[in-house]
């Protein structure tokens, strides 16, 4: 089998990427081509490519950023979705669609069958993400396109370079900048596990007469409770903030619109910063969304890790971002016990002369396996 991925660069997509280069057998090839090679917003770039191409599959999980404009939103969301979806269904080839619950309502044990109505309110994000799942079950509807849908709720997973989404809030705390709590008691939201994602993506591939059409909600069996988890993130970085205050919902607002303002000010004396986009979501943080997962749980996949939740999964994300942020001079404010320097490390710190003499007398002889051999 011959695979299409879009958008290989985020942390679904490299999630993907990686499973199917080291999980699965020589059988199954993912290529995921660069934006430069096919770019989602040319319909002739992705009509060439699957042409000349010809995959058994497509996997789409670009996304624009959730800050987007209308037009870029629109364009990548949803016209990138459309274009894929008929190459898809004039190859006559499987096209498997990553979405969000970002277009569902609030509310706990929502169904796969329910979603926000279509109006212009909505953030450009959920309006473009809304658009294509109604398109795509159009299309399946009514040109018999071979598709899966499957809705992510808060997606956490190591390897997400570009600090969004959940580890947004996670480099908030580890960075001291979220000084009280920005919820209420007893919010819960539904979490997705990113290392489960891909075996689900190639369970769905190889089953298609029960997955045609239909569309699941990847998400963990049991909903987090925000405001604990917050204070479970606390205390693994040893660090005094959050307290463990609560702050009302209008005075998050009012604080939230003060800081666009002062932006607005700052901006005009050649000071460029901005909000994360992550706050247009501001609302969520003070009410509840649980996804249901029984439908994902009465049908023929089975969960590689039942165990493994967002909690079991702190220690290891912990260690990782904290490595990763501290290495690029994101975060210095926590415990730098937490983590191990190597010895290259510290003698680069130290004594880089000695480091480079030592390397110099013993690690700069060609690769042994790579040199020619001359034939007997």
């Amino acid at each position: 089998m011959l695979g299409v991925l879009i958008g290989g660069s985020g942390l679904i997509g490299g999630t993907l990427a990686h499973y199917f280069k080291t999980k699965t057998t020589d059988s199954i090839e993912l290529r995921a081509p660069s934006s430069k090679k096919l770019s989602i917003r040319n319909a002739g770039d992705i009509r060439d490519y699957l042409k000349r191409v010809r995959p058994d599959f497509v996997i789409n999980t670009a996304i624009a950023n959730i800050g987007s404009d209308s037009q870029l939103a629109f364009e990548v969301n949803y016209l990138g979705t459309l274009n894929l979806a008929r190459a898809a269904a004039a190859l006559g080839i499987p096209y498997i669609h990553i979405s969000s619950a970002a277009i569902l309502p609030y509310g706990e044990e929502i169904k796969e069958e329910e979603h926000l109505p279509l109006t212009a309110q909505l953030n450009n994000y959920a309006k473009s993400k809304l658009m294509a799942e109604q398109t795509l079950r159009h299309m399946h509807q009514n040109v018999g396109l071979d598709y899966t849908a499957i809705r992510l709720a808060v997606v956490y997973g190591e390897h997400d370079h570009k600090i969004q989404g959940f580890h947004r809030l996670f480099f908030s705390i580890a960075d001291q900048a979220m000084p009280v709590l920005f919820t209420k008691k007893k919010v819960l939201h539904s979490y997705s596990n990113a290392d489960k994602l891909p075996y689900f993506v190639h369970h769905v591939l190889l089953n298609r007469q029960e997955f045609s059409g239909e569309t699941y909600h990847f998400v963990d069996k049991e909903p987090v409770e925000l405001a604990n988890l917050i204070l479970t993130i606390k205390s693994y970085l040893e660090v005094r903030t959050p307290r463990e205050i609560y702050v009302p919902y209008p005075v998050a607002t009012i604080g939230k619109k003060t800081m666009e303002i002062l932006l607005k000010v700052f901006s005009k004396i050649g000071l460029k910063a901005s909000l994360p986009a992550e706050l247009m979501f501001l609302e969520s943080f003070y009410k509840t969304q649980t996804l249901s997962s029984s439908k994902l749980r009465s049908s023929s996949f089975q969960d590689p890790m039942p165990e493994e939740t967002i909690y079991t999964k702190l220690p290891a994300l912990v260690i990782y971002y904290l490595t990763r942020w501290s290495h690029q001079n994101l975060i210095s404010t926590f415990s730098e016990s937490m983590i191990q320097a190597t010895a290259m490390d510290t003698e680069f710190q130290q004594a880089p002369q000695a480091l480079l003499n030592n390397i110099h007398q013993d690690s700069i002889s060609p690769f042994a396996d790579l040199c020619d051999v001359p034939e007997p």
